[in-house]
């Protein structure tokens, strides 16, 4: 267990920079998914070590508890004995009581144990699922400024005049282009199909004039 706890807390106090830079040509978003989930297999893991180890203390406790009536149990019993003349029955209720006793010391020692460790754990469990949370919260921030470099970086090369060489500019310039010469088209076939008709009116109109005359 020593060994596993010393390794998880290897794994969520490592400088995450570091560990992005290992695969420079990965996505670093990508990279910090995969290391986030690592963590948070690794923080269930301990969880359930935390439970387990939760589980033990209240077995011990409940033998301790089992064992301290037994012996309470058997004393009151060997004392009925004795008063009675009973030695035998005295013997035996002693011995249990003996047995029982020592039992329970070595419970209470095993429960003051698995306590401490109890806690321990539960503190590391807690400081991880704080530091798991803490970078789940760095990987939106990080997301949210990838996100906002990505569509600055596309609005400008849409925008700045240095990109007329990228695909989408050139795409906006030739449609841009089309829409122009679609305009002077329209323009000229107006052009066309009126002239006649403006150059017989000003011949009406002149001839009107010189009739006046």
């Amino acid at each position: 267990m020593t060994n596993l706890l010393t390794r998880i807390k290897d794994i969520i106090v490592a400088d995450l920079n570091e560990a992005l830079n290992k695969k420079e040509n990965q996505n670093p978003i990508a990279m910090l998914n995969q290391y986030l989930r690592e963590c948070e297999r690794e923080t269930e893991k301990v969880g359930k070590l935390v439970g387990r180890q939760t589980q033990l203390r209240d077995e011990f406790t409940r033998e301790y508890s089992e064992a301290i009536k037994l012996a309470e149990k058997r004393k009151h019993q060997a004392a009925v004995a004795s008063s009675a003349g009973e030695t035998g029955l005295y013997q035996f209720a002693a011995a249990e009581q003996h047995h029982y006793e020592e039992r329970a010391q070595r419970l209470q020692a095993s429960l003051t144990q698995v306590t401490e460790q109890l806690n321990e754990l539960e503190r590391k469990y807690e400081e991880m699922k704080r530091r798991v949370k803490d970078m789940q919260i760095r990987r939106m921030e990080l997301m949210g400024r990838e996100n906002v470099t990505r569509a600055n970086l596309e609005m400008n090369q849409i925008l700045e005049p240095n990109s007329y060489a990228n695909p989408s500019f050139s795409k906006f310039k030739e449609i841009e282009g089309y829409m122009d010469r679609l305009e002077q088209k329209v323009k000229s076939s107006f052009f066309s199909s009126t002239i006649d008709e403006r150059i017989a009116q000003l011949e009406k109109e002149k001839n009107v004039k010189l009739t006046k005359e």
